[in-house]
């Protein structure tokens, strides 16, 4: 069960923002090497059922979630490897998302790390009441990612 709360939403008309920050008591190589291996995410992410293709710069993913039947198919447009990933989907300014993570090394053997989402577009509002509720997966997404790398730097 993940900890309680560790979401923020903020939302407007035309945008919405989810974002989760946790401190893992791991190193950012750690961290990195589970977000960025795209055979090995449903092994510690329950929020994943899979991910295909390689997780590089200008690549197309394609993600599958256990609560949807949909395949999502974001575009890696940023890499910075063990500091930042940022994946894209959809055409501005119709309605695009844009998933962001951050990893900061606290210079004591932790990384905080941040994961945000921004939906935005002028048709945000004839489906914001389709999406899900954000937080829970996130926080979801966030217990799992701690727990594994926390379990692969002890080991």
């Amino acid at each position: 069960m993940a900890p309680p709360a560790l979401s923020m939403k903020n939302a407007s008309t035309f945008r919405i923002e989810h974002r989760v920050t946790v401190t893992v008591r791991a190193p950012a190589s750690v961290v990195w090497s589970l977000l960025t291996d795209a055979a090995g995410f449903p092994a510690w992410n329950s929020t994943v059922t899979s991910i295909e293709g390689p997780i590089q710069k200008g690549q197309k993913l394609s993600l599958r979630v256990p609560t949807s039947e949909r395949t999502f198919t974001p575009t890696v447009t940023e890499l910075v490897p063990e500091a930042r990933m940022v994946w894209s989907d959809g055409m501005a300014p119709m309605f695009k998302g844009v998933r962001t993570f951050t990893l900061a090394d606290r210079g004591d053997g932790a990384t905080d790390f941040t994961m945000e989402e921004v939906l935005a577009g002028i048709m945000l509002p004839l489906v914001k009441g389709s999406l899900p509720d954000f937080g829970p997966v996130f926080d979801q997404y966030a217990h799992d990612l701690k727990a594994e790398a926390e379990r692969r730097a002890a080991a």
